[in-house]
């Protein structure tokens, strides 16, 4: 087992050798954790253990909204993160590289095909009913067409 590498070593080192997640992101992955860790104890009354993939990616998306609101999937797009599989590499580069510990039934594995990460950080900013519904009588969902007439003006 590595010794355990201080975070911001192990991410400067990370960044250097693959550039596809920016440091920032990293630090954001460090906090989200903190915040599922949290959560988790405070829920399961749990003084330590592991947290599996999903829970982290759980944790990821109410940290990201918390944190970020309306624009989160932008922020973490920003970071290169767009992924449950983009965390769950950046989680492996860090125990890789010493920062995050892990036991043995832990796997990349664990966060393949668990989220779509940007529908579940978009999600609560989409209208919940349709914003245009179709005619009665089976027109288009389109909005109403003001043809070629200009718009009103209000001095008349």
């Amino acid at each position: 087992m590595k010794d355990k590498v201080r975070f911001d070593v192990a991410v400067a080192q990370i960044v250097k050798a693959d550039k596809r997640f920016e440091p920032g992101g990293y630090q954001f992955l460090r906090e989200a954790l903190e915040h599922t860790i949290a959560k988790l104890r405070k829920d399961e009354l749990l003084e330590h253990r592991q947290v599996s993939g999903p829970e982290l990616l759980d944790g990821v998306v109410e940290h990201a909204l918390s944190e970020f609101g309306s624009m989160a999937a932008a922020v973490l797009d920003s970071w290169g993160i767009r992924s449950g599989e983009d965390i769950g590499e950046m989680v492996f580069a860090l125990i890789e590289a010493g920062a995050f510990g892990r036991s043995e039934d832990d796997s990349p594995a664990d966060f393949h095909g668990v989220i779509d990460l940007r529908r579940r950080l978009l999600s609560p900013y989409r209208p919940s009913r349709p914003v245009l519904s179709p005619r009665r009588s089976g027109g288009s969902a389109e909005p109403p067409s003001r043809g070629n007439q200009p718009a009103k003006s209000s001095e008349s």
